[in-house]
């Protein structure tokens, strides 16, 4: 007999060799019908594997995002199979199960793909569906995978060949073979609604030296309805997408001759990023925070002490060479080691803590261009970073007072539906990180009690820590329902030792400090984009670019319109007024399109009476006023938005 032990933490017996499955039949037949997945002693499990030692075991349905997984990686199989049946001589190399659905990246040869192929790749993944077929997987010797591809599949003989004997193992469905590590639903019947989304090219291993082969993405449900759903939810975020929004509301552009990733921020967007930036630097200053500025270029071996070049050498962008011998520089991935270098210009006390560094610094990593997409990955960015050195028993207090100011920034911007997740190291890969064991528990210690204290609802995920600390991570869910990382907070002991930076103790002794690394935006080019997309591009009022237009009905009220326009601007809301020679349809139209949120039409008994009338973006007339009436209203707004920072 085994002992299993359940989620819950009930232990029930069974005989060795039962299955998930067979645990999940004795719980309930309801479960069993909706199991699709496991996992036993935290390692991927097939439903159908034997059990044959104690163990804890979690099953998986498609509510959970391991169901998904599952649910999703199955389905690459079957899209893999349905390619082979239609394009004779495919070559597969990977098909992994993604974010939303799965791809896979085939060698089609001298195929091309487009979307009027779709249908007929949906209909072939159906009919093998609904065939019912069982995923079984079986191990193989590393001779065997070998021979099975050679002289068929060179890209799956490369990965056989980086593989280790005795860890090689195939899953089989139907007529279908395939090289993989596991993780199935229990057939291919569970599958009822599939849909190819599209295809791109994505060159072998993400090399651009190499060959391009094919990558077609693709989504499955369990039921119609979803996949109904899904496809509607990916129209509303298509009218949302940042880069649509951001060019019909001119706040930025790119150009192939300034470079890839490179984004150019227009007069409307370098408004707002303005008033972002404002607006972080207001609840900064009352935080004690000090802005400093440091240069976009280092001494590579700024970046050789700090760990970065080590970690990230590769990524960033080749050394910049001087004409002295062995001099180079790199333009900058990071801003956390010209602040440690800022904090060491001078000799600090305990009475000194904590000092706090703020900066807007521009960074610059190499992305491979067919990952750049947007604002959202970019080689030049914006951090909104600040560097805290304090000492040990400061940590605690500072750690949760940048907690507040994360909270604070989210509240304003309206993203009020958030989790966080504590990133801990991976003890089992030691050489991703950089620094003592014991002081990485410290401070994951650290990290965890403060998050505790503030009531925060999180999850710990073991092996996403940064090489230098754990972190706390702020995770938004947007108004489509999409998650996104936005905001950090990093707790650091090894850079401080690396960069031997010191203060003087009660005891006049040198202490090392403790470092803090947060960025509630993250990136401003990033946070632009998901605000974008979250918003719609009706940002919140205090940060719109244009707040209010004044319509003229003819020309004939523009002097009118000029002193509402003035009335406006000493009361400092941002206003323009629309004098063309256009009907008054036609300008709210356009309004309405440029996401305006307020509009003053003027005319003859507007300028008789000394009013306004007013009209709010998608939500039409609220009647006349005054313009002192109309000040009031729209201060009153912005102050529901955004509210003072208390510290």
């Amino acid at each position: 007999m085994i002992a299993i032990t359940l989620p819950d933490g009930n232990v029930k017996k069974f005989e060795a060799g039962v299955s998930p499955m067979d645990v999940a039949m004795s719980i309930s037949e309801g479960l069993a019908r909706n199991v699709i997945s496991a996992q036993f002693n935290d390692e991927t499990v097939e439903v159908s594997t034997p059990l044959i030692e104690d163990g804890s075991l979690v099953l998986f349905t498609w509510r959970d995002d391991e169901g998904k997984k599952a649910f999703w990686h199955s389905s690459a199989h079957i899209l893999a199979q349905a390619l082979e049946e239609l394009y004779p001589g495919v070559k597969l190399w990977v098909g992994p199960a993604i974010e939303h659905g799965f791809y896979y990246d085939v060698d089609l040869g001298d195929e091309v793909l487009s979307e009027k192929d779709f249908k007929t790749i949906e209909d072939k993944m159906l009919e093998i569906a609904r065939g019912k077929h069982e995923f079984k997987m079986r191990s193989a010797t590393k001779a065997e995978a070998l021979s099975y591809y050679q002289g068929e599949n060179e890209y799956k003989v490369e990965l056989v060949e980086g593989l280790e004997d005795g860890s090689i193992t195939f899953c089989d469905h139907d007529s279908f073979t395939d090289l993989c590590k596991g993780g199935h639903i229990p057939n291919t019947g569970i599958v009822k609604a599939v849909k190819v989304l599209s295809v791109a090219g994505a060159y072998y291993k993400g090399d651009e030296n190499n060959k391009q082969l094919t990558r077609v993405y693709g989504i499955s449900f369990p039921k119609q309805k979803e996949l109904t759903e899904y496809l509607e939810l990916l129209e509303e975020a298509k009218k949302r997408d940042h880069r649509k929004l951001g060019k019909e509301l001119e706040l930025f552009a790119f150009s192939q001759k300034v470079g890839q990733g490179l984004p150019l921020w227009l007069p409307k967007g370098a408004a707002l990023r303005e008033r972002l930036e404002n607006f972080l630097k207001s609840a900064q200053k009352k935080a004690g925070y000090e802005m400093v500025i440091s240069p976009h270029i280092g001494q590579k071996e700024l970046y050789v002490t700090s760990g970065h070049y080590e970690k990230y050498g590769e990524d960033s962008f080749q050394p910049i060479k001087t004409p002295k011998q062995d001099e180079e520089f790199l333009l900058k991935p990071m801003n956390c080691p010209h602040h440690c270098e800022i904090y060491k210009n001078s000799p600090w006390s305990y009475k000194d803590l904590p000092k706090r560094y703020a900066e807007f610094g521009t960074v610059y990593r190499y992305e491979q261009s067919g990952e750049l997409h947007g604002l959202t990955r970019v080689r030049g960015f914006t951090q909104d970073d600040a560097h805290l050195f304090c000492t040990p028993d400061q940590l605690d207090e500072e750690f949760k007072n940048v907690i507040d100011l994360v909270l604070y920034v989210f509240g304003s911007l309206g993203f009020e539906n958030f989790s966080t997740q504590v990133s801990v190291r991976d003890p089992e890969k030691p050489e991703k990180y950089i620094g003592d064991p014991a002081i990485w528990e410290k401070a994951e210690r650290a990290i965890i009690n403060a998050a505790d204290d503030k009531g925060l609802d999180y999850v710990v995920e073991t092996g996403e820590a940064a090489f230098y600390g754990p972190k706390l991570d702020f995770i938004v869910k947007d108004a489509l329902g999409r998650q996104w990382q936005l905001g950090t907070i990093q707790v650091d002991y090894t850079l401080p030792e690396r960069f031997d930076l010191t203060y003087k103790g009660s005891d006049n002794e040198l202490h090392r400090p403790v470092m803090i690394h947060r960025a509630p935006f993250g990136s401003m080019e990033r946070f632009v984009a998901i605000l974008l997309e979250h918003t719609g591009g009706n940002f919140p009022l205090w940060l719109m670019p244009e707040q209010v237009s004044v319509l003229c009905l003819s020309e004939k009220y523009e002097k009118y319109a000029q002193n509402v326009l003035n009335l406006l601007e000493n009361n400092e809301i941002r206003a323009l007024v629309d004098n063309r020679n256009e009907t008054i349809g036609k300008k709210i139209r356009e309004a309405e399109m440029k996401k305006i949120p307020y509009m003053l039409i003027v005319g003859e008994q507007e300028e008789k009476d000394g009013t306004v009338s007013v009209r709010k973006h998608s939500e039409g007339d609220l009647g006349s006023m005054n313009v002192t009436q109309f000040s009031k209203l729209v201060q009153d707004e912005v102050k529901q938005t955004i509210k003072e920072f208390k510290v």
